[in-house]
């Protein structure tokens, strides 16, 4: 990567996603990885890991705009609540075996905006619908330079030691012995 720093791989990258990835640059400083298209921060602010990414995906919720950073904590997410959440916004992704969920988006502010009401849907204080009316409400209110707290931080307490969720077993090592031995 030469002697340069290792957020310099962006000058590459198109407008949209190094737009995005300087945001992040400007905010935790250089990054702990590099490749000629990821910039990877580890245990910066609140999160477990935030990613820059030279690709970017068109997003049309609430408002037209890309998405290239994404922000990952430790959230163990009932799995009642994975649909509710895929509906509430596509952006949101949970690793349940992990224990980890990411909001990607353009920037910070917003994956704090799509976390926070990410919580509020597994706990139960909004439903797909409201959270979804609240993240246009607080997206606007940002356009318009007022207060958006969904937005300055994470509202609730993101590390959980047991958040990975290994699922559970369900073929014995019989099951097991018995499927090699019928392959032979």
């Amino acid at each position: 990567m030469g002697t340069g720093r290792k957020s310099d791989v962006i000058k590459n990258w198109p407008d949209p996603s190094r737009e995005a990835a300087q945001l992040v640059v400007d905010k935790y400083g250089e990054p702990h990885e590099a490749t000629e298209s990821v910039l990877i921060w580890r245990r910066v602010g609140p999160w477990k890991r935030v990613v820059a990414t030279e690709t970017y995906y068109e997003h049309n919720f609430p408002a037209p705009h890309i998405d290239s950073v994404e922000s990952v904590i430790d959230y163990r997410v009932p799995p009642e609540k994975a649909t509710a959440l895929a509906e509430f916004d596509g952006s949101v992704v949970v690793e349940r075996t992990a224990g980890e969920v990411s909001a990607r988006c353009h920037d910070i502010e917003a994956n704090f905006l799509a976390l926070n009401l990410m919580h509020d849907i597994v706990t139960g204080q909004r439903d797909v619908e409201d959270a979804r009316m609240y993240y246009a409400k607080e997206f606007l209110d940002a356009r318009r330079k007022r207060r958006t707290p969904y937005m300055e931080k994470l509202r609730f307490e993101p590390l959980d030691p047991v958040a990975p969720d290994p699922d559970s077993r369900i073929l014995s090592d019989e099951d097991l012995q018995r499927a090699a031995a019928s392959a032979r």
